[in-house]
């Protein structure tokens, strides 16, 4: 057996590659064993630059938490100096400023230790697959190995990312500051304080949100597939291509059988995949009346109401394409969008930073409007095609 015939993957002898094999794509064991000891290589050498990646980030939050609470304790120590000044009538103020500096403080070293454990869990996960890789690595017999290697699971994407960034701290430092400014205004603005403190604590955030990618380059790092629920689609609405990608609105109705979440007045469609994390993604437009959307899953689908509607509810975003312009609407309220009209349209989700932006993709991407909320669901794409032979199709990004 020290042939390998890479057609059908498996070891054969000499006599089977010059018989029932003779037309297939053979190598000796040996070669083949070679192109996959080197891809063993590659492989180990990802994983273990990507546990220095990590084991970098874990030290960077270990820092993050001495920072955080190191400025706490200062804060509360400096706050209550300057409130023993004004007992008692601000002692009660002290032991509510300090109630909230001490939650939020908590809250972010939860947030920084809730992130280090994942990433160390990480750690242990990769150190195990490269253990699992440098075992077949070193496995002698041909066969064997090239029998084990199909079974190797592929190496999954880092859930963190490549360069952790931490926001320039802020900290607690301005509660001193806060405090420090009414202390001289006593009785009259006695009032004031609690909000005015309270707001400065809550801003704490020790943890930087990335960066919104820049470059389309930078974007398709989120790319997101998106395929089509077809027991959503309106029955205006032929689904096409492959994954049910392509949207086309029919002028007959099309032969779906009934389902309780299938839209039943306006001819829209939504997304087979829940969205949250960051996520991006491309929809080609085909007419002058196509509306690109996001929306919860809970949306109303029956009839012709406004609840049904994307961006008619407070359900759901929508950017209209309108031949040569955009509107873009949210809870029924239309905000036109200036910017170059292009046939593909970018979104681009950051769902835990409450972000979403549609682009106009051409040779450069520009920004055609920008939502900062609080999302407190996942979301699904969907598109609305409004007239017979308007189209919209989820591009493929590679």
């Amino acid at each position: 057996m020290k042939m390998f015939c890479r057609t059908y993957q498996q070891c054969i002898c000499y006599l089977c590659s010059v018989e029932e094999h003779k037309d297939h794509d053979t190598v000796s064991a040996a070669a083949e064993r070679t192109e996959r000891q080197r891809e063993l290589g590659l492989r180990r050498q990802t994983i273990q630059q990507r546990v220095q990646d990590t084991e970098k980030d874990v030290k960077l939050l270990q820092q993050e938490e001495e920072a955080v609470n190191g400025s706490a304790d200062k804060a509360v120590e400096d706050s209550e100096e300057i409130f023993t000044e004004l007992i008692p009538l601000l002692e009660k103020r002290s032991s509510d400023v300090e109630q909230q500096i001490r939650s939020q403080q908590e809250t972010e070293v939860s947030r920084v230790r809730e992130l280090q454990e994942r990433l160390e869990q990480e750690i242990t996960e990769l150190k195990r697959k490269d253990y699992e890789l440098k075992q077949l690595s070193g496995t002698e017999d041909h066969n064997q190995l090239l029998h084990n290697y199909p079974s190797l699971s592929p190496l999954s994407g880092s859930t963190h990312s490549s360069s952790f960034r931490i926001r320039p701290l802020r900290n607690f430092e301005g509660v001193t500051a806060a405090v420090s400014q009414v202390r001289g205004r006593l009785q009259d603005i006695l009032s004031e304080t609690e909000t005015e403190i309270l707001q400065i604590v809550s801003r704490v955030d020790v943890l930087l949100r990335q960066p919104e990618p820049e470059t389309r380059a930078d974007f398709l790092e989120y790319s997101q597939e998106i395929t089509l629920d077809p027991h959503t689609a309106h029955r205006h609405i032929f689904l096409s291509s492959r994954g049910n990608r392509k949207v086309t609105c029919m002028s007959e109705y099309q032969s779906y059988s009934y389902h309780p979440d299938r839209f039943t007045g306006w001819e829209q469609v939504l997304s087979r995949e829940s969205l949250t994390g960051r996520c991006y993604w491309e929809v080609g437009l085909g007419g002058r009346a196509v509306g690109v959307a996001v929306t919860y899953k809970n949306i109303s689908r029956a009839g012709y109401s406004h609840e049904c509607l994307f961006g008619h509810n407070d359900k759901s975003w929508s950017l209209h394409c309108y031949g040569n312009r955009y509107y873009f609407r949210y809870n029924s309220i239309g905000t036109p969008v200036s910017g170059p009209v292009s046939s593909r349209v970018g979104v681009y989700l950051d769902h835990s930073a409450g972000v979403l932006s549609f682009y106009s993709v051409s040779d450069t991407m520009t920004l055609l409007h920008r939502v900062q909320t609080t999302f407190t669901q996942p979301l699904y794409a969907g598109v609305m095609v409004c007239c017979p032979g308007m189209e919209a199709e989820f591009c493929e990004l590679k």
